[in-house]
């Protein structure tokens, strides 16, 4: 790939479930650094980034649970799922090291397949509201592309296949609708100028809300606060370190519209439990 004038340009991602490697050939790793006694040589270069299939649920965890979405996309051995330590970490196979956990953190990372099927105590709405979280926390936590398993279910072989945002005749499921909303919210067609600030803070924040700060072309700061409870809410405060024009909020489980807007304001009050509120900010 490197060698080669036009695929030198593309960065090269690993194999997927490198965590199954039978003798330590070095694959839980992109560069075998010094040291490490592998089969392959130090300093082969596999590739530039890791590529796992952090699926949200998984034999180490199976059912639903709180901070589903923000667990499988920790890089960390905190993680129970197939996830980055158990491929690039220690191997799930034969438990070969790799990288250490501050090392983790900061690897270039992808994922390729993940998703939510439906069944059991996974309701549509359940994996509706998993997917939305995960696409949050995934980026959040790091992850500078994921794609989703499944588009529309499959006809062509058995098992589980109710991972689609789209049925087999193409309806769509809320999945669909939800994440629809999301991206019609977010969706931005200019180029940033330069990059504002937004002094914000979620005084006493819930361990199962997580908060993410966007930007878009025309200044206009979106925050987005999720949470990933299972039962019940928290009251949560939302402090912009300064008064604002104008606050939209936008619900994505309700549509594309505002649900509310608020003027000249420098904090608001949220109710946060199993889905994400965006907050439109206009800068002054």
């Amino acid at each position: 790939m490197k060698g080669d004038p036009l695929l030198r340009k593309y960065p090269v991602w690993s194999i997927s479930e490198s965590g199954g490697e039978v003798d330590d050939v070095g694959l839980q790793f992109l560069t075998i650094p010094r040291g490490r006694h592998t089969r392959m040589p130090e300093g082969t270069v596999y590739a530039d980034c890791a590529n796992v299939h952090n699926y949200i649920y998984h034999p180490g965890s199976p059912g639903p649970e709180e901070n589903k979405a923000w667990k499988a996309a920790d890089p960390t051995s905190a993680c129970k799922i197939d996830g980055l330590f158990g491929n690039h970490g220690v191997t799930w196979a034969k438990h070969f090291r790799g990288y250490s956990e501050d090392e983790l953190i900061a690897l270039p990372r992808a994922t390729t397949e993940t998703g939510c099927t439906i069944g059991g105590p996974v309701t549509e709405e359940v994996q509706a509201l998993n997917l939305m979280s995960m696409y949050l926390a995934q980026f959040k936590r790091g992850w500078s592309h994921t794609a989703v398993y499944l588009l529309r279910d499959r006809t062509d072989e058995a098992g589980n296949q109710t991972f689609g945002f789209f049925k087999p005749d193409y309806a769509p499921r809320k999945a669909a609708t939800y994440l629809h909303n999301l991206t019609t919210i977010l969706a931005d067609r200019g180029e940033a100028t330069r990059a504002g600030r937004l002094r914000y803070t979620l005084p006493e924040q819930p361990a199962t809300v997580h908060d993410l700060l966007l930007q878009k072309s025309d200044g206009t700061f979106v925050l987005v606060v999720w949470g990933e409870r299972l039962k019940g809410s928290d009251g949560v405060t939302v402090r912009l370190g300064a008064t604002y024009p104008a606050v939209r909020v936008y619900d994505p489980t309700v549509g594309t519209e505002p649900v509310q807007t608020h003027r000249r304001v420098a904090s608001l009050e949220l109710t946060v439990s199993d889905h994400p509120w965006l907050l439109a900010v206009e800068p002054e």
